[in-house]
């Protein structure tokens, strides 16, 4: 079933970028996604660090505003007639807070890659920023926005797998194994920048949000092993959990960006009291289910078994593969819905779902925990509160 994602209602969203120049995979990422289901239009950014690489950026891109900084950029187009409505932000994690603020508190809908931020303080502020602001905020956890996974968290909540008894999920990656000396490294191993967690924060949060997205539970604590296994790495890159959730559920996750022979091995695995689920990233089409005593079954993206959830996020007929932009732009979608319906004064649709500030603080808060466990040789320890 395909149910015309690239429909448009009423004019493009006006959009602006900050972070994300000519050097920055994230910010091409974006700019596709926002514009697979032409719904937003970009047209203003503040690219870089620095004005020049900013400008020689918005250049490139044909931008009719290009700022030097974030804050000026704010102002201004907040006081266009036709300014921004939304903008994304796409830098380092250690800038998403003061950026996000200045968009927020001008009434301009953010949308910011994650993590949330670089640390627990900053996390605690933006959420307050984001709730009293009149503008919306999503969090592009895009894992999320895969038509399978949208099926997985819709048969856990039928109970078609029954009560949730362990939870398995991984997102390992090779590409740290050895000192690396480029941009997209550089500040993911320096915790000024990225935070206090390396792998445990750049893909231990995407696992850990999958899990609670799919699966509905809460987590009641945690227990961490980290490691930096590359001599003088200051951050982790590589971790074992152990995770205890609310209801009685256990789990494990492992995220690791030191494991020759993976790229981005994301998986999930769910098991309850009447079968189990199963789903890959790098074959995302997939979904197995199994229940109890019975053979596996095979649930594919616009196959027979589909859910109404899963055809939501689907653009093109079964057998034609979609994946991580695809996934991407369902995120930009939802986030569209929600900011037109923002816009006209009406409610947003139920079905409707992206990830918020809330789920941004649970995955710092989640880092947190980690590291705070792992300096006490994996004790068990609560995540920490808003």
């Amino acid at each position: 079933m395909v149910t015309g994602r690239n429909e448009t209602h009423g004019r493009r969203i006006r959009l602006g970028m900050v972070g994300g120049g000519n050097d920055a995979f994230i910010g091409g990422v974006h700019r596709i996604a926002s514009r697979i289901d032409d719904k937003f239009e970009l047209v203003a950014g503040a690219l870089s660090s620095t004005p020049e690489k900013s400008q020689a950026s918005g250049e490139a891109l044909g931008l009719p505003r290009i700022y030097d900084d974030y804050k000026s950029m704010a102002i201004r187009e907040a006081r266009l007639k036709t300014g921004i409505e939304a903008v994304s932000i796409v830098t380092p994690n250690h800038v998403h807070y003061a950026a996000a603020r200045e968009f927020l508190k001008r009434g301009i809908h953010v949308i910011c890659d994650k993590p949330l931020t670089s640390t627990l303080a900053d996390a605690r502020k933006l959420v307050k920023a984001a709730e009293t602001s009149n503008a919306l905020f999503i969090l592009t956890h895009n894992y999320t926005g895969y038509p399978m996974i949208r099926q997985a968290r819709e048969m856990v909540a039928q109970g078609e797998i029954g009560t949730i008894r362990v939870v398995q999920v991984e997102y390992p990656q090779d590409w740290l194994t050895i000192e690396q000396d480029f941009k997209q490294a550089d500040w993911r191993t320096d915790p000024t920048r990225s935070g206090a967690g390396g792998s445990t924060g750049d893909i231990g949060t995407h696992a850990f949000n999958l899990a609670s997205f799919v699966t509905g539970l809460e987590l009641e604590s945690l227990a961490a092993d980290l490691q930096a296994f590359v001599p003088g790495r200051q951050v982790d890159d590589n971790g074992h959990v152990m995770l205890r959730f609310e209801g009685g559920a256990r789990g494990m996750l492992w995220c690791s960006q030191v494991a020759p022979g993976n790229e981005n091995s994301l998986r999930i695995r769910v098991y309850g009291d009447k079968g189990g689920l199963e789903w890959a990233q790098e074959d995302p089409n997939f979904l197995w289910f199994t229940p109890f005593a019975e053979q596996k079954r095979l649930i594919t993206r616009g196959g027979a078994g589909m859910g109404e959830a899963a055809a939501r996020m689907s653009r093109i007929p079964p057998g034609h593969p979609e994946g991580y932009l695809e996934g991407f732009a369902n995120i930009y979608s939802e986030a569209a819905e929600a900011i037109l319906a923002h816009r006209d004064g009406s409610a947003v649709s139920d079905e409707v779902v992206y990830p918020s500030v809330r789920d941004g603080f649970k995955g710092v808060a989640f880092v947190d925990a980690c590291v705070r466990s792992s300096k006490r040789n994996s004790a068990w320890v609560t995540l920490a509160e808003y």
